[in-house]
């Protein structure tokens, strides 16, 4: 065989080698190549383990993807940041869970984490990471709730975000904190559900005082959000739902 026969077998066989590595690759690779973030931000939903008497089939999956879309398109209309993508649903087992900066649980008040989900959440919230709950009402729902969190942070209590936090002004004044509410309950001439008449700002902290979590009990952020596009959604509420949705971002993104 000739030099330069043997030079073009060994760049054919290379070729195919690769060409066999990449195909492997995306068969069996845990760490999910198709969940690697594209953007800066995109919008990361937390798959979670419920207690099975959710009144939807998945609770975690309430408001999806509108939820997910107007998100998208409000934080890149009012920021710098490069937000794309349908979001994508996280597992706290994927090994692409380190790669997402904002964490979104929606329905918690009907979580039940497992010993390793409580344990994983832990070690993202640890290692920089950050989780917005949303659209839980009602005493019932927080018992449930801090039920789990405790078992994530049995030392970390829930305080009360108080008006002059950075998470309000990073980007916008949040100063008025009205309560958004669910599609549903403004069919029903309230803005609460469950008995959850007063809404709360409460979070967790590390102990650099970093907030690790926000907890958005009697409140339905991702409704704001969805019903952007709805005349009879109140467009001040939208807008705030959206303004929220900013600054969560952006302080997850530089604490």
């Amino acid at each position: 065989m000739t030099a330069m026969k043997q030079a073009t077998t060994r760049r054919i066989l290379s070729i195919a080698a690769l060409a066999v590595i990449a195909v492997a690759a995306r068969g069996d690779n845990p760490k999910r190549p198709e969940l690697w973030p594209r953007h800066e931000l995109e919008f990361a939903r937390l798959i979670y383990t419920d207690r099975g008497v959710c009144p939807w089939f998945e609770c975690w999956t309430v408001d999806q993807p509108q939820a997910e879309i107007y998100f998208t398109e409000g934080v890149s209309r009012l920021s710098r940041l490069d937000i794309g993508g349908n979001g994508v649903e996280i597992r706290l087992s994927d090994d692409t869970l380190f790669d997402y900066p904002w964490l979104y649980a929606v329905e918690v008040g009907y979580w039940l984490l497992s010993d390793y989900e409580a344990e994983r959440l832990r070690e993202y919230l640890l290692r920089g990471g950050f989780l917005m709950v949303d659209d839980f009402h009602g005493p019932v729902q927080w018992r449930y709730f801090i039920e789990s969190m405790q078992r994530v942070f049995p030392e970390r209590p829930f305080l009360d975000i108080e008006d002059g936090n950075e998470l309000l002004h990073v980007v916008y004044d949040v100063d008025e904190r009205i309560q958004i509410p669910g599609v549903r309950a403004l069919m029903d001439g309230v803005t609460y559900e469950d008995g959850g008449i007063e809404p709360h700002w409460r979070g967790i902290y590390d102990d650099h005082g970093r907030l690790m979590v926000i907890a958005n009990h009697n409140m339905d952020m991702g409704d704001g959000w969805e019903h952007a596009d709805d005349p009879g959604y109140p467009q001040e509420m939208t807008t705030l739902a959206l303004h929220f949705a900013v600054n969560y971002v952006i302080y997850a993104m530089t604490h």
